[in-house]
C-alpha cells in the first residue's frame, strides 16, 4: 500500500507532463539543478527568461544562465550577441547549445549564452510593445516645498527596427521663490544592421527655467554600434550630427540655432541581482558657434521589487551643461529623481 501511494503522485506528474508535451503550444525548460517547468516561453531579455504556466497566476522568471535545456513550439524574434536577428523557434541540441529554425526552413546552431533577446511573435503587436512609468513626490514643511516629478517611456521592438519615446517632467513650488519647471521628451528610431551597427534618427525637446529655455528642439541623425551586447551588459557608442534650435523665456534674448556634432555612449548593466544601472553621455561640439559645446549626462539606478519585478524603485540624476549660456542663465542644470514605478 505504501508503494502504491508513492507511485500515484509520480504517475500523475508524468501524465500531466505528457499531456503538456503533446500540446503544440507547450514549451519546456530544464535547469541545471534537475528541476523543470512546462508552459509557454514568452520572453528572454536582460538575462531573464519569462515562462507562463496554466497553474500559476504569475509568470515565472528564471535566470537564462541557469537554464540547461529549452524546447519551444512558438515563433520568436531572436537576437544574438553579434546583432543577428531571426524569426523562428529554438530547441536545445545539448546543454549550452541551441538550434534555431527560422524563415524558409533554414537552421543554425548557436551557443546559448549568445542569445540575448527572445520575444514571442505569436501574440502580434502587443507582445512587442513595452512601457514604463514612475512618479515621485516630495513635500517639506520648510518654505511649504512641494515637488512632483514623473518619467514615462513607451516603445515598440520589431525584427529590424525600434521606436522609442520618452516624456519626463518636474514641477516644484515653494514660498518666496519662483516656480521651477522642467520638461523634456523625445522620439527616436533605430534600424538594426548586421554586426550590431544601427543608424539613428531622433527628435528631442527640452524646456528648462534654470537655463531660461522656453524650448530647445534638436534633430539628430547618426550611426551607432554595440561594442558589448550580452545578457549582462549593453555598451555602445554613436557618432552623428545634431541641429539645435533654442527659444528663451526672456523676449530680450534672441533665439539661437546651430549645427553641432554628436558624440555619445550608453552603458546598461542588468546582471546585478535585482538592480539595473544605466548611464548615458552625449556631447555636442558646435560647428557654427565658435567654442561652444554642450553635454547631457543621465544616470539611472532601478531596483526591482521582490514581490513583483514589474514594479520598481528608481533613482536617477540628469545633467545639462552649456559652456556658453545666455545672459542670466546657469551653465549647469541638474535634476535628481526618485520614485516608484511600473513596467509593462
Amino acid at each position: 500500500m505504501i508503494k502504491v501511494n508513492i507511485l500515484k503522485p509520480v504517475l500523475l506528474s508524468f501524465l500531466i507532463f505528457a499531456a503538456f508535451q503533446v500540446s503544440s503550444q507547450t514549451d519546456s525548460v530544464t535547469f541545471y539543478n534537475g528541476n523543470y517547468i512546462v508552459g509557454e516561453v514568452k520572453t528572454m531579455t536582460r538575462g531573464v527568461l519569462t515562462v507562463k504556466t496554466p497553474y500559476s497566476d504569475s509568470d515565472f522568471k528564471i535566470e537564462w544562465k541557469k537554464v540547461k535545456e529549452i524546447y519551444t513550439n512558438n515563433y520568436y524574434l531572436i537576437t544574438l550577441s553579434d546583432g543577428s536577428r531571426y524569426n523562428g523557434s529554438i530547441n536545445s541540441l545539448k546543454p549550452g547549445l541551441i538550434n534555431i529554425s527560422y524563415e524558409g526552413g533554414q537552421e543554425l546552431t548557436s551557443p546559448q549564452e549568445d542569445i540575448v533577446w527572445l520575444d514571442d511573435l505569436d501574440k502580434g503587436f502587443w507582445s512587442q510593445l513595452y512601457a514604463s512609468i514612475d512618479i515621485g513626490f516630495d513635500l517639506t514643511k520648510a518654505n511649504n516645498f512641494r515637488q512632483l516629478s514623473s518619467r514615462t517611456n513607451i516603445g515598440y521592438m520589431a525584427k529590424r527596427w525600434n521606436v522609442d519615446g520618452t516624456y519626463n517632467s518636474l514641477y516644484s513650488i515653494q514660498d518666496n521663490t519662483e516656480n521651477i519647471e522642467r520638461t523634456e521628451g523625445g522620439l527616436g528610431f533605430k534600424y538594426f544592421l548586421p554586426k550590431d551597427w544601427y543608424p539613428v534618427v531622433s527628435l528631442n525637446f527640452l524646456s528648462n527655467t534654470e537655463q531660461k529655455l522656453q524650448l530647445r528642439t534638436t534633430g539628430q541623425i547618426g550611426m551607432g554600434k554595440y561594442l558589448i551586447h550580452t545578457n549582462a551588459t549593453y555598451w555602445g557608442f554613436i557618432l552623428g550630427v545634431n541641429y539645435n534650435n533654442e527659444v528663451y523665456y526672456t523676449d530680450s534674448i534672441p533665439g539661437r540655432n546651430s549645427m553641432e556634432g554628436l558624440i555619445g555612449s550608453e552603458l546598461n548593466l542588468f546582471d546585478i541581482g535585482d538592480l539595473n544601472l544605466m548611464t548615458k553621455v552625449s556631447a555636442y561640439p558646435s560647428f557654427t558657434k565658435s567654442g561652444r559645446w554642450r553635454t547631457d549626462i543621465d544616470f539611472d539606478a532601478r531596483y526591482e521589487m521582490p514581490f513583483d519585478d514589474d514594479f520598481y524603485i528608481k533613482a536617477g540624476v540628469n545633467f545639462n551643461y552649456d559652456n556658453q549660456p545666455v545672459e542670466g542663465a546657469s551653465d549647469l542644470d541638474y535634476i535628481l529623481h526618485t520614485g516608484f514605478g511600473w513596467e509593462w
